[in-house]
């Protein structure tokens, strides 16, 4: 069961190295660097932006006597979309993008939600209350 997370924990690495070697012959070296180092602060930016509103978001919602369920699960993707724009690297910097733009971060809501509602079904995940 958890083999795939270590072939994982090898591959995603190898997969980013072949990335930076596959950029840099193609712009050259110096300028990958100051290509990832330039994600890295505009992914910074949007994630520090897009957190704020989701934060808002679920605060009106909760003022409004709501659960803020889909707010929560869209500040899950901004936290991990911004985790990965602090790796370096290619890859991790196209999904870490991807899950904290408004407009892509809906799928990954809708697959964290099924993950969530399957997990909460075969007993793994419980709430209890105090």
């Amino acid at each position: 069961m958890r083999r795939p997370y270590w072939f994982l924990l090898l591959l995603i690495p190898v997969v980013e190295l072949y990335g930076f070697l596959w950029v840099s012959e193609r712009i050259g070296a110096g300028k990958t660097i100051l290509l990832i180092i330039f994600t890295s602060i505009i992914g910074l930016a949007m994630l520090q932006f897009e957190g704020r509103k989701v934060v808002a978001d679920a605060k009106l919602q909760m003022n409004k006597g709501q659960m803020p369920g889909s707010k929560m699960l869209d500040g899950l993707c901004v936290f991990l979309g911004g985790s990965m724009l602090v790796l370096p690297g290619f890859i991790t910097d196209i999904i870490g993008f991807s899950l904290i733009f408004p407009l892509t971060r809906p799928i990954y809501r809708k697959l964290l939600f099924k993950w969530v509602e399957k997990k909460m079904k075969n007993g793994s995940i419980t709430f209890r209350r105090f």
